[in-house]
């Protein structure tokens, strides 16, 4: 890998977090400092005040660089949000000769072509990721480059997003001082912290659950199959805890959520009882464990209730070897695993991101597993593009399909975020081998 620093900036509904990290020698990465900080400007994954978002993206950049001492300048952004969607589209390329032997920049065009399919108003593209590759109506089990025919066509996966969300990612991260070298899919980060090559051959589904949406990236082949927002996640739980406990303070509820949350009310004994300070002098309010447990399973179940319905739409309820993998904030309520698999009828585990770590640490936690895979992304990314370099045959799809990262200029006006376009290198390239083309 390379020993350049890579920044990673989550910006989430709950919290913002900044990792910097590099590549260790073993192969796993160094985490040379991170940051945390409460998000205010930030509801449902959606930036909605930037001056509060930038100065919460400050705080957490400047604590990072202190433990780190290195100063941060430019950074790989997560994004989710309820704005978030995605399509299947087919397209298709006839080429200029009889029998013309394909090559990159036919691949090139094919996928620069994907740019202009017509979008509802206010959308733009943020992924664009090549699926299955057909020559002549044939699909392919091999590498395009090379293959003779005359018309060259393949699946693609488009994931798409509010260009007014994406707009205010990008004042909140230029008004903190720093540029965005690229922009992932929250679910893709953390897939990359969380989950491994076998697994995704298999077929796996990543299910974020984070404070203001769960998301999911649903892998097959060792390439991306689907993705999907769903508008509920931890913090309708803890809105549940207040109201349904009746609870003064909402960082009561959280707390609580934290501390006590239990997904199966069947695990709890009836006579347990959690006090929780009163207000102005009042007596300490009791609360039944059973009963916090019962309100918890309610939503719980309905959140996971609807990610299994999500990946039956999606075709894959039969498909998934690997199971399910629950990670975000939301993977820390205690049985949610177990909830998991009673729903979704495959087995569960809790992704956390220590495989990639050099030595364990306080990040060694489900809801840093988007922060962590950003620094894997880009460290990826790095790396992939150097081999393409030094490996005329490899073919990487960051070289291929490659728009300009955004900088400082406030003279420039793009339609939305600059470089928002790049195709997930790790993907492309575990596509591009032989046995994972379907």
């Amino acid at each position: 890998m390379s020993n350049e620093i890579i920044v990673g900036l989550d910006i989430g509904t709950t919290k913002i977090a900044c990792f910097i990290g590099q590549a260790s020698e073993n192969g796993k990465i160094k985490i040379l400092g991170w940051g945390k900080t409460s998000s205010i400007g930030v509801q449902h994954g959606e930036v909605k005040n930037i001056i509060e978002t930038a100065n919460d993206i400050q705080r957490a950049v400047e604590e990072a660089s202190e433990r780190a001492n290195y100063e941060v300048t430019e950074v790989y952004v997560g994004i989710a949000g309820k704005h978030i969607k995605s399509i299947q589209n087919r397209g298709a390329l006839t080429l200029s000769k009889q029998q013309k032997i394909i090559d990159k920049n036919d691949i090139k065009q094919l996928i620069d072509n994907q740019r202009n399919i017509m979008l509802p108003a206010g959308e733009e593209i943020i992924h664009i990721i090549p699926q299955t590759f057909f020559v002549d109506n044939e699909e392919l089990t091999v590498n395009p480059i090379g293959v003779p025919g005359n018309c060259l066509e393949a699946i693609f996966h488009i994931v798409t997003g509010n260009t007014r969300c994406l707009e205010n990612i990008k004042q909140s991260v230029l008004n903190a001082g720093l540029r965005i070298k690229g922009v992932v899919l929250e679910p893709i980060a953390s897939a990359e912290s969380t989950l491994d090559d076998i697994e995704k051959k298999a077929g796996v589904a990543l299910v974020d659950i984070g404070g203001g949406t769960t998301d999911i990236a649903i892998f097959e082949n060792g390439v991306i199959r689907h993705t999907a927002v769903i508008p509920m996640a931890g913090n309708l739980i803890t809105k549940d805890i207040h109201e349904g406990c009746t609870i003064a303070r909402i960082e009561q509820a959280e707390n609580l959520k934290i501390k006590f949350g239990c997904c199966l009310p069947s695990e709890v004994n009836a006579d347990d009882i959690v006090s929780i300070p009163g207000l102005r002098g009042q007596a300490p309010r009791e609360i039944s464990m059973k009963t916090l447990a019962g309100i918890i399973n309610a939503r719980a179940k309905m959140i996971l209730e609807l990610v299994a319905r999500e990946i039956e739409i999606a075709g894959f309820s039969k498909k998934l070897m690997g199971g399910m993998v629950l990670t975000g904030g939301g993977a820390q309520l205690k049985y949610i695993k177990e909830l998991a698999s009673y729903i979704s009828a495959t087995n569960s585990r809790i992704g956390i991101p220590n495989e990639y770590l050099e030595t364990p640490s306080e990040i060694d936690h489900p809801m840093y597993a988007t922060g962590v895979g950003l620094v894997l992304y880009g460290l990826k990314e790095i790396e992939d593009n150097k081999t393409s370099e030094e490996k005329e045959e490899f073919v990487s799809f960051d070289k291929i399909y490659e728009e300009p990262t955004i900088d400082n200029d406030d003279t420039k006006k793009p339609s939305g975020i600059e470089g928002i376009g790049k195709t997930v290198s790790k993907w492309l390239t575990a596509f591009f081998k032989d046995d994972n083309i379907t």
